[in-house]
């Protein structure tokens, strides 16, 4: 189960409402995740607005809870809104450029990114050089002009030149476009919500991966790796 950015709190624009309802990972939303996940048996994946004690900024992080009530992975976005008029970075701090966290579910590896990550194909790279066969894509896509269009254009991107899954949840209106989907490697859409808030369902298979791999080599023909700044 996959939720948006910002699952625990949210408003349009980013102020200092969202560090005054950020949480400690033992805090009652993550608590309340990992309950979920254990009752249901599944692994739960949701943003959240996380307090850094001893910090002058909060995290914005995606927390995996697994089937046994444990947190399977966790990521702090690393790419901050300082985009399109916003400036995320005024209340948030990125995330430390560690090793990317993945976790296993239904046979299949996956891993995480948050929002504005889509916009640099490296952070999808990673994930797949880390083993990710599914990149779970929790976002707020703020609207505007062309900004679907981006985005749908973007999630379709990194699913075909990583040949992986990628399933986006996003935030509908008013704070976000919506337009959750879920892309197969090939780029093609398997499930998508439009502008509804509700649930999609996708069957993600290893068999499916595999045969556009055979057919689009491109993550064994490419010639550079990802090194950061």
């Amino acid at each position: 189960m996959v939720l948006p950015e910002y699952s625990v709190f949210t408003v349009p624009v980013v102020d200092r409402r969202f560090a005054a309802s950020a949480e400690d990972l033992d805090g009652a939303f993550v608590t309340g995740l990992r309950t979920l996940a254990r009752d249901r048996g599944v692994t739960v994946v949701a943003g959240m607005n996380e307090a850094r004690p001893g910090r002058a900024r909060i995290s914005n992080t995606l927390v995996a809870a697994g089937p046994d009530g444990a947190v399977s992975a966790l990521y702090r976005k690393i790419h901050l809104y300082d985009a399109f008029g916003a400036r995320e970075s005024d209340v948030l701090e990125p995330g430390e450029l560690t090793e990317p966290q993945t976790f296993e579910a239904g046979g299949l590896t996956f891993g995480l990114q948050t929002c504005y990550d889509l916009r640099f194909p490296e952070v999808t790279r990673r994930l797949a050089d880390a083993g990710a066969q599914v990149v779970l894509l929790p976002a707020e896509w703020v609207p505007g002009p062309l900004k679907e269009y981006h985005w749908g254009t973007l999630v379709r991107a990194r699913a075909i030149e990583n040949t992986v899954y990628v399933a986006a949840a996003g935030q509908t209106a008013p704070t976000g476009s919506g337009s959750s989907l879920v892309v197969d490697p090939m780029g093609v859409p398997v499930a998508a919500m439009g502008e509804q808030t509700g649930t999609a369902v996708a069957e993600l298979t290893a068999s499916r991966i595999a045969e556009v791999r055979a057919r689009n080599p491109a993550l064994e023909l490419r010639r550079f790796k990802v090194v950061a700044r």
